[in-house]
């Protein structure tokens, strides 16, 4: 399905810092912005496709655009970047995705940020190919595809549940609107234009949709690893989250002991839409912190 991008819902795809890059394996959209040293952010996990990197970064991207350069890629088969299907952990085609990006921009190396799904695929290059990552702030996240065992919260976790009742019926706004309500902290954001334009996009991107639904994401364990980073780490999470419990914050903490950790009151599971005041504010003390090394 060929869509322009004037068709694109403006709230959650900002056009005018909208790039694509294609690959032999898929078309990964970015957002290019700002001017100075570059800042590598990669998308969050919620409704695919239909949730994007631009809505969850954008007020992040505003307060830090005027001294870092913000490259930000969407996540594959969230309606920017795709379709592809895959049989494989599904990290590691995000993986993919981003060094597509930073390799096109002619980025050798950066600073990476993710949040939720985004953070494990940062996790993920940092791993698979350190030399291209010079710090982490990650956060809302598990280390592993598939997930990590949980020592206290149940587990599939309310949101996810949420999201295989959507999955069912891919159309529905109301499964949309509850999804959403359990995702972010505060119900209020999940408003009618929200809702609307996020249905919008999973009808104009159907067949990034229908590709990830027909793919099978293979279980991999990052967890053990997590002790072999070196670089420096902030870990960011949302104290109220239903996706994915903060005691994964203190579990990615024991394994990495250098590692801050900040838990931010009243915030689900989207930190940098959620809290950007505070996000922002955690990003760059680490950057200070990474610069006085």
């Amino acid at each position: 399905m060929t869509t322009s991008v004037t068709e694109l819902p403006a709230r959650l795809v900002d056009p005018t810092w909208l790039r694509f890059v294609s690959t032999s394996e898929m078309t990964v959209g970015y957002h290019d912005r700002g001017t100075g040293p570059v800042l590598v952010m990669i998308g969050a996990w919620g409704p695919r496709p239909g949730a994007t990197a631009s809505l969850a970064y954008r007020a992040v991207c505003d307060a830090l655009a005027d001294r870092y350069r913000c490259v930000v890629v969407e996540l594959p088969n969230y309606g920017l970047t795709g379709p592809v299907e895959y049989h494989e952990p599904v990290h590691d085609v995000a993986v993919r995705g981003v060094l597509a990006v930073m390799d096109h921009l002619d980025i050798e190396h950066a600073p990476v940020i993710g949040s939720s799904m985004g953070a494990t695929t940062a996790i993920d290059l940092a791993l698979a190919h350190p030399g291209r990552v010079d710090s982490l702030v990650v956060g809302a996240c598990h280390a592993s595809t598939g997930g990590d065992p949980y020592l206290l919260s149940p587990f599939p976790s309310e949101v996810w549940r949420l999201s295989t009742e959507l999955d069912e019926d891919p159309d529905s706004t109301d499964r949309l609107r509850r999804m959403l309500r359990a995702l972010w902290y505060d119900e209020r954001l999940v408003t009618d234009d929200i809702v609307r334009e996020m249905i919008d996009l999973r009808r104009l991107r159907a067949d990034h949709g229908l590709a990830d639904r027909a793919s099978v994401s293979v279980p991999h364990s990052n967890m053990a690893a997590l002790a072999e980073l070196e670089l420096p780490v902030t870990v960011v999470h949302g104290r109220n989250d239903r996706m994915v419990p903060y005691e994964q914050a203190l579990a990615i903490g024991s394994y990495i002991a250098h590692a801050d950790i900040r838990l931010l009151g009243r915030c689900g599971h989207w930190p940098p839409f959620e809290r950007p005041d505070a996000f922002v504010d955690a990003v760059l003390s680490h950057l200070r912190r990474e610069s006085h090394r």
